[in-house]
């Protein structure tokens, strides 16, 4: 799977590992930034992010902040992203399986490092369920959308 990852600046120093342990798992990785720990604005590289997967360039994204919480709710914005915030595996793989979540957003302020891994790993190890009732859930919010 080809996996886009980036970060903000609080992200940034949790951004080599996720980018290794996904490489380590035979997964490629593109690396969307950013490239240090001066600030930078967080809607910016959701918006990579969701590019990155919406133009077919990516499977799936990685994206981290500080809380996870702002990337999560700038990267919804686009239509055909379904992010979730995960601080913990259950979450990480319930979203993909029940959620087809497409991007993963990590708080690197709440989580360390090895959490990070762990977490990384249930997400890009899940596969949607294709379970009757997790399509139809997903028409509805498709539906949403489609009119707001």
């Amino acid at each position: 799977m080809i996996i886009a990852v980036a970060s903000d600046h609080a992200g940034f120093p949790l951004k080599e590992r996720v980018i290794d342990i996904a490489r380590s798992l035979g997964h490629e990785s593109i690396d969307l930034g950013t490239c240090s720990t001066e600030p930078v604005d967080y809607p910016d590289f959701a918006e990579a992010i969701a590019h990155s997967i919406l133009n077919g360039k990516a499977e799936r994204g990685i994206l981290l902040c500080g809380s996870g919480v702002g990337a999560s709710v700038a990267a919804n914005k686009f239509r055909g992203i379904r992010a979730g915030t995960c601080h913990d595996t259950f979450s990480a793989h319930q979203s993909v399986e029940d959620d087809n979540a497409n991007v993963l957003c990590l708080g690197a302020r709440v989580i360390g490092p090895e959490l990070a891994i762990e977490i990384v790993r249930a997400y890009l190890g899940a596969r949607f369920s294709g379970a009757e009732r997790h399509v139809r859930r997903l028409a509805k919010i498709a539906v949403f959308e489609e009119n707001f």
